[in-house]
């Protein structure tokens, strides 16, 4: 197992510069997820650390090696793309397979790799099959297992799971957290999916517009984000917004904090629970409940015109259009400067 170093790292196209300045620590073993929204770079930085984009400037060190001139088949990574890219007119251990006979690795190590491989995945029983017999699900694992075979010292994904249905996603993440927790090998996984990030992830990087908003671990993220965009991506349903102008006229007081215009109040859906006047902190007008059984998601909207959500155990008694009054414990509340979103102390 190695670890990885990102040392500002930054990528162009022409003029236009996509990644900026990215430093980042990853350690051996390590199971890290880039996540953000679509066009932040993450696909972009895990393919320059895989050899596949060009590094503009800055160093990227797998170990003690730099790897910025060193061909991405000498890396020793190895990469599982969103598109499973399997050959179709080769049987499953053909596939996994493969890359090693192109390496001229020894016919007795190659049966050996591919069986281990398709033991840990549990695929030895699709290894005579084509492509086109497998489930979706089983493809994604053949196309984990021909990296796995690899024995590389680092594990890239670039959301591999984006092809599958809910189900399948669910079933497929496990495996892949069960694969780390028995190869002890250091993963980066890429992914729009904040949940995914959330149930994966020893450590997240959450990137916006080829920068780095934030890195720690989930319940960092989540309990402490340090500017409003983290606090709002991390989390589901996301955060909810407040101005001064849009809580209860005693908040400031509710909430030890002074609150003005230069300052937003977020609170989590679930840290919002229903009370009385002399305890509320926001109100607002009952507009839709979404029932979902262990839960119900209620949506309001504040006098103001803020919508906001609140999540509860069960679904408040109280027609549509009626005003409903939410408390919050101060310290589940979190503060964060109008301009910049940065974090308030």
């Amino acid at each position: 197992m190695v670890g990885l170093t990102l040392r500002d790292v930054r990528k162009n196209y022409g003029d236009v510069q996509v990644i900026h300045g990215i430093n980042l620590d990853i350690i051996d073993g390590e199971f890290v997820v880039f996540v953000g929204p679509s066009g932040c770079g993450k696909s972009t930085l895990l393919r320059m650390i895989a050899g596949l984009e060009d590094i503009s400037s800055g160093t990227v060190c797998i170990g003690d090696v730099e790897m910025n001139d060193i061909a991405a088949s000498k890396r020793g990574v190895s990469m599982v793309f969103q598109t499973y890219a399997l050959y179709p007119h080769m049987t499953v251990y053909k596939n996994m397979a493969f890359g090693l006979k192109q390496a001229n690795t020894p016919r007795e190590e190659i049966e050996k790799r591919v069986q281990a491989a398709a033991e840990i995945l549990q695929i030895s029983e699709y290894l005579d099959r084509t492509p086109r017999n497998l489930s979706g699900g089983q493809r994604q694992r053949v196309a984990i297992g021909r990296a796995i075979v690899r024995d590389p010292s680092v594990f890239l994904f670039d959301e591999p799971l984006s092809n599958l249905d809910a189900a399948l996603r669910v079933q497929t993440r496990k495996e892949i957290a069960r694969l780390h927790e028995r190869l002890k090998t250091t993963m980066i996984y890429v992914t729009h999916d904040q949940v995914e990030a959330m149930t994966l992830a020893d450590k997240i990087v959450v990137l916006r517009d080829g920068r780095i908003a934030q890195v720690g671990s989930p319940i960092e993220l989540y309990e402490r984000p340090q500017n409003a965009f983290v606090a709002q991506f991390i989390g589901s349903p996301k955060m909810n917004f407040f101005s001064a102008s849009d809580l209860t006229s005693g908040a400031s007081s509710l909430l030890n904090r002074e609150l003005s215009d230069d300052l937003q109040v977020g609170i989590r859906p679930e840290h919002l629970s229903i009370t009385d006047s002399a305890n509320a902190v926001v109100e607002g007008t009952l507009e839709l409940v979404e029932n979902l059984g262990e839960y119900a998601l209620i949506h309001l909207r504040t006098a103001s015109n803020v919508e906001f959500i609140a999540k509860a155990e069960k679904p408040p008694e109280v027609p549509k259009a009626s005003t409903i009054k939410f408390g919050v414990k101060p310290p589940l509340a979190h503060f964060f400067d109008s301009n910049s979103g940065a974090r308030s102390a």
